[in-house]
């Protein structure tokens, strides 16, 4: 199961009743973070989730309203005396741009892992996350992420036995060990079925719409992208500034076939964005307007589907 929470829904600047952009995940003891706007400490705690587990911080740019939390929490994480590694991952310039963040928080009792990303799409594998970056186009780089949980085939007790693979080895197979019995190699492949179905997030914001955004959401079970403006005489605005209006992010999700839409990131001038909701929803009849700890668990399909 994955536990998946839009802690904030706002863009640009926080308001008495929208934070600023942040996603959180949970999965097997281990929290995942997107984006650390101001107000994302008060909206974890407003969920009710804890800052401690947060092992991985990913960043889609440098702008404040992605990053300008990111200082408080380290403190916070700190004084709740964290000493496992965090990883923090993001476009070039992550370290310097930390670093320089950090002249107000320049002790911390765990060290900070950098992953910084270069390449059009990369590939991080971490505490059973596969996260998956890929460019989008903003007016500064800017990265979407694709948060997978990956499923492994169902055990073959039938080929197990038929093979007479000792039991003591069975559960290292299934967990993907390969196993040496003297002259005996033991592959998981050899007990393994085809890999399952798993769970995919893909969250991207702050972007013009892009094919990447459409190959990297293709079949998501939760599709989470910035809608920017609702209204229809901003999509002049919209273009300018590199977003996106809430019929694009309907148009991408319908396109890559996912599960779900919530809509993110909306302007200060946009109050009221469930009003624009029945048009979008003509387009993709599963989109939902996000709102600050919008959640939602994700649970593997039952093996009989």
């Amino acid at each position: 199961m994955l536990d998946v929470c839009l802690l904030g829904s706002g863009g640009m600047m926080p308001l008495p009743y929208r934070w600023l952009t942040a996603l959180m995940t949970r999965y097997n003891g281990s929290s995942l973070l997107i984006d650390c706007g101001e107000g994302t400490q008060i909206a974890i705690k407003e969920k009710g989730w804890s800052f401690k587990p947060i092992d991985v911080i990913c960043f889609t740019h440098f702008h404040g309203d992605h990053i300008s939390g990111l200082p408080g929490l380290l403190l916070t994480m700190g004084n709740a005396e964290r000493t496992e590694p965090l990883t923090l991952i993001g476009p070039r310039g992550l370290e310097r741009v930390v670093n320089a963040l950090r002249v107000i928080a320049p002790e911390l009792p765990f060290p900070i892992e950098f992953r910084e990303l270069t390449k059009p799409q990369e590939e991080i594998s971490i505490n059973g996350y596969r996260i998956r970056a890929f460019r989008v186009n903003h007016n500064v780089t800017c990265y979407g992420y694709s948060i997978e949980i990956d499923r492994a085939g169902k055990f073959q007790l039938d080929r197990a036995l038929e093979l007479n693979i000792p039991k003591q080895f069975w559960n290292r197979l299934q967990k993907g060990e390969t196993v040496e019995d003297g002259d005996t190699v033991y592959t998981p492949d050899l007990v393994m079925g085809a890999p399952r179905k798993g769970i995919k997030v893909v969250y991207c914001t702050d972007t013009r719409p892009t094919p990447s955004i459409v190959e990297n959401a293709k079949g998501a079970d939760l599709f989470i992208c910035e809608g920017m403006y609702g209204e229809k005489d901003k999509q002049a605005k919209a273009v300018e500034h590199k977003h996106m209006t809430f019929y694009e992010a309907a148009r991408l999700a319908k396109e890559a076939e996912v599960g779900e839409l919530w809509l993110t990131h909306y302007s200060p001038s946009l109050t009221r964005p469930e009003e624009f909701m029945d048009e979008v929803r003509r387009i993709f009849p599963r989109a939902k307007a996000g709102k600050d700890r919008k959640s939602a668990e994700l649970n593997f399909e039952d093996d009989e589907k």
